[in-house]
């Protein structure tokens, strides 16, 4: 793989400031080992969730093999950004969510989750569209209590509220729009080239396939499964629209994606009996991996 990049635009977040702080200057052997470490960290961590939470019939390595297959898919993936730190924080969020069936102390578990996805949204804007994932999740997973709702909507403003107060102490409140998520519908790559659109494409028929044999061992799982495989499945749609809502927010921005994409792709490398088809798969994205890679190599 060629060495990573580092993708910075210091008006989306907390993150990319300290990226051009620290990052900027390091030579590119530390970045390529610092770009593989979160990406292997991630993958692991995402393959033990899914096995912990036992989203698949069998354990196995294929979730955080997928993962690691898709970062080089797209050829903004293959850097340091902003978005690519954010998928830990993502899931986390997932996690926590994951938690709120049959929870003895929900109140306490969904002003954490508030809170997570507040911080989360300071440390990268585009990630606001969480929000929407979180309110679905409460409203599918537990049943309406209004003081449940109040609590995740308090978690969710409160650490907004300290940020205030602090600018406001130090006479900088007229620098909290730096902080607030600015909202821009746009095409997040109005020259897509070729090749572009053959990943994407192909990210496509690999989700459609894994949601295939996804859909025919949904109904065998127990009712807490389903539904944590429902709060994947809106984090993935909705975390498909913040390429084109956020301002600055382009290709790079889509690897928030990654997490639930590899969920359900991992399916179609994982519950086959033939290996034909995860075999076409793989090897189909290996040839797409190695042109971007060349690509960046000839940059």
């Amino acid at each position: 793989m060629s060495t990573p990049v580092l993708l910075v635009d210091q008006s989306d977040g907390v993150i990319s400031i300290l990226l051009s702080r620290y990052l900027t200057n390091i030579s590119p052997t530390l970045l390529f080992i610092a770009y593989q470490l979160i990406i292997l960290l991630q993958a692991i961590r995402l393959n033990m969730i899914l096995t912990d939470f036992r989203m698949f019939q069998s354990t196995n390595y294929v979730t955080a093999m997928t993962y690691i297959l898709f970062t080089g898919m797209i050829i903004q993936w293959c850097s340091i950004s902003a978005a690519l730190i954010s998928n830990s924080l993502v899931l986390w969020i997932f996690i926590l969510l994951s938690r709120l069936y049959n929870n003895q102390t929900p109140r306490t578990l969904l002003f954490n989750i508030g809170m997570l996805v507040s911080l989360t949204i300071i440390a990268y804007h585009p990630t606001a569209i969480l929000i929407m994932v979180v309110l679905f999740a409460l409203a599918v997973v537990r049943p309406f209590r209004p003081a449940e709702w109040i609590l995740l909507l308090m978690g969710i403003m409160l650490p907004y509220y300290f940020l205030a107060s602090y600018l406001f102490i130090t006479d900088q409140l007229g620098t909290i729009k730096q902080y607030i998520p600015y909202i821009q519908f746009h095409f997040p790559v109005p020259h897509p080239d070729k090749w572009l659109l053959i990943s994407l494409g192909y990210l496509f028929v690999t989700l459609i396939v894994g949601m295939f044999f996804w859909q025919q061992f949904n109904n065998r799982m127990v009712i807490q499964i389903r539904k944590n495989w429902s709060v994947m499945m809106v984090l993935l749609l909705i975390l498909l629209i913040a390429p084109f809502i956020f301002v600055g927010a382009g290709m790079d921005t889509a690897i928030l994606c990654l997490i639930p994409l590899t969920a359900f792709v991992a399916n179609a490398f994982g519950y086959p009996k033939r290996l034909m088809i995860p075999n076409l798969l793989f090897w189909l994205a290996i040839v797409l991996i190695v042109h971007n890679n060349w690509e960046l190599i000839k940059k």
